[in-house]
């Protein structure tokens, strides 16, 4: 049906290291795969075996659940998409009262990969949003920066030149082009 592998830490495996809790529904316990350090694992790559077929409007979606926390949704692969890496963004575990169950065994972290409506998921890569996110933004700071050194106030308005977006993109360029590590700054 689907296998994982843990970049830089694994041979790829199949389904049949998740325990299956129902026909659509698994989960990896990261305590029998790296024990307590499974925030040390940052990506997953997850594909869909060649022998099986993944109805057109599903997907096989990726969670992770740190210690006495939700599942948290990463990312999912369809058959348009049959593989992906993920990016892992474990949450903090929950409260210090949360961290054992009822019977004193630890809990652990866990990843869950189930099958889901397509239309039901928020996005395929809920990290690479982020990440074009937080460079809109700083692109963005770094333009209002740009703007604030050269504006004046009219009253409760502030006065920019009126070639302003094309100046400031011109530096842009130009910077970019003179230092290639400058663009790196943007990207996280």
């Amino acid at each position: 049906m689907f296998g994982v592998l843990f970049p830089n830490r694994s041979f790829p495996m199949d389904i049949s290291t998740f325990s299956q809790i129902d026909t659509f529904h698994w989960i990896l316990d990261m305590n029998t795969f790296v024990g307590e350090a499974y925030d040390q694992v940052r990506e997953i790559c997850i594909f869909l075996l060649n022998s099986f077929t993944l109805p057109a409007d599903k997907a096989l979606a990726v969670y992770i659940q740190s210690p006495g926390s939700p599942f948290l949704f990463c990312g999912a692969v369809t058959l348009a998409r049959p593989s992906a890496v993920l990016s892992l963004p474990w949450p903090e575990p929950g409260g210090q009262n949360q961290l054992t169950a009822s019977d004193s065994t630890t809990l652990s972290a866990k990843i869950g990969v189930s099958v889901e409506d397509l239309a039901s998921l928020p996005s395929l890569d809920v990290a690479a949003e982020r990440r074009i996110e937080r460079l809109a933004m700083k692109v963005g700071d770094n333009l209002f920066n740009f703007m604030q050194s050269f504006c004046g106030v009219d009253g409760s308005k502030l006065v920019v030149p009126m070639d302003i977006l094309d100046r400031w993109f011109k530096k842009f360029q130009e910077r970019a082009k003179r230092d290639p590590e400058y663009l790196k700054g943007f990207v996280l």
